[in-house]
């Protein structure tokens, strides 16, 4: 992105100077025996991912929740250096977006260009859903930033001059981004987490606080007592149907979040779940659900679902990247309530503090005040430092609408 933050290779991090060619892994401390391999960049980024993340194990109060965005080439790195430094991986959460835009290489235009060949224009690049011509004029304010640092850039659709071109004519060196891994993290507990929870207020995740809202009837039991066929082959007796017991509070939280874009919508295919949804008539052909055959039971039906199952949230918009009457131009904002999400996940009923070592434009802070949770942000960069304190000031609690 041609960031500061990005310069780990030549130990030029600003944040992490102390990492790159030839230092040790970590601030005096003796390298992993994996040190001296793998890409150069990769194990600086990795090292310097282990000093802060010793750091934050150090402040951290036993069975505190670590959530750790990364990107989907460093990830495993940045997971290995929370790792090493002592925290527990539980799990690995996917926020899944449909505005990626892929920044590839085409080979093909590389070949011609190495060859010194120029291609013919034979159209202009517009995507599916863009009505009228581009005006590059006021594009850029239009569309989102990321589609001017790929490949798209170059709104020429031209045709392949060379032989080796026409041959490697659509091929390129990238997937479209689609998701973004966010790393579960936990430092080790104080015991089991019962006695975690007691001694020092923290244990697990929030589930029922963060639980995916639906309009439909859950039924959470289909039956008395045990399951069918326990029920059956023990006692020898019909299982009674239970009432009707609803989840009003909505579905179980998942490690998939996404942004409810069509694109991403489209890809979940309706598929049968646990969720009981209505009682129906069954006739056994066989022996399954421990039942004679023939024999006509009452069961519920699996209802079906799609991407409405799990949490969604849209990137940040214009609107919200600007709150707080400033101009924000920090090139990775996350939209407020995906972090009001997992703000709330990871809140313990004795709140707890969060802490953002790396706080960026401020969007953690802005969740964690809409949620009436206490919170320290770092920011080393006084430029987006001054935008994260307007944008959290700009948030107004609940209490005070």
């Amino acid at each position: 992105m041609g960031k500061d933050w990005d310069k780990f290779g030549k130990g030029e991090n600003p944040a992490g100077g102390t990492t790159g060619a030839g230092t040790p892994y970590g601030r005096n401390r003796i390298a992993p025996a994996f040190y001296h391999y793998g890409p150069e960049e990769m194990i600086a980024l990795q090292s310097f991912t282990f000093d802060w993340a010793t750091e934050a194990l150090r402040v951290a109060k036993p069975g505190a929740v670590m959530l750790c965005f990364g990107g989907t080439r460093t990830f495993h790195r940045i997971a290995c250096g929370i790792e090493d430094a002592g925290w527990e991986i539980r799990d690995t959460m996917m926020w899944i977006y449909g505005s990626g835009f892929p920044k590839s290489h085409n080979i093909s235009k590389a070949i011609d260009k190495r060859a010194g060949a120029e291609r013919e224009i034979v159209g202009k690049y517009q995507p599916p859903d863009m009505k009228s011509e581009w005006n590059l004029t006021n594009a850029k304010d239009k569309r989102e930033i990321e589609i001017f640092s790929s490949s798209r850039n170059n709104l020429d659709i031209t045709a392949p001059a060379t032989d080796q071109a026409k041959l490697w004519d659509g091929w390129g060196t990238a997937l479209k981004p689609a998701f973004e891994p966010i790393i579960v993290a936990m430092k080790p507990r104080d015991g089991t987490f019962v006695e975690n929870a007691l001694k020092w207020g923290v244990a697990g995740l929030n589930i029922d606080g963060s639980r995916v809202p639906t309009n439909e009837d859950i039924i959470i039991h289909g039956y008395k007592g045990d399951s069918f066929s326990q029920s059956y082959k023990e006692k020898g007796t019909k299982p009674e149907l239970d009432e009707y017991r609803k989840n009003t509070e909505g579905r179980w939280p998942a490690n998939i979040v996404h942004d409810g874009s069509e694109e991403v919508v489209e890809r979940f295919p309706k598929q049968k779940s646990g969720a009981m949804k209505k009682p129906y008539k069954y006739t056994n052909s066989g022996h399954s659900l421990g039942a004679p055959a023939g024999e006509t039971r009452q069961i519920h039906e699996s209802s079906e679902g799609s991407a409405a199952r799990f949490f969604y949230t849209a990137k940040a918009s214009k609107k919200e990247r600007n709150q707080g009457g400033i101009k924000c131009d920090h090139p990775t904002v996350k939209p407020l309530s995906l972090m009001i999400y997992l703000a709330r996940l990871t809140k313990t009923p004795t709140a707890g503090i969060v802490l953002d070592p790396f706080m960026g434009s401020g969007t953690t802070g802005m969740a964690c005040k809409q949620i009436k949770r206490d919170f320290i942000g770092i920011e080393l960069d006084k430029h987006y430092f001054e935008i994260a304190e307007k944008r959290i000031a700009s948030v107004i609690q609940p209490e005070l609408l």
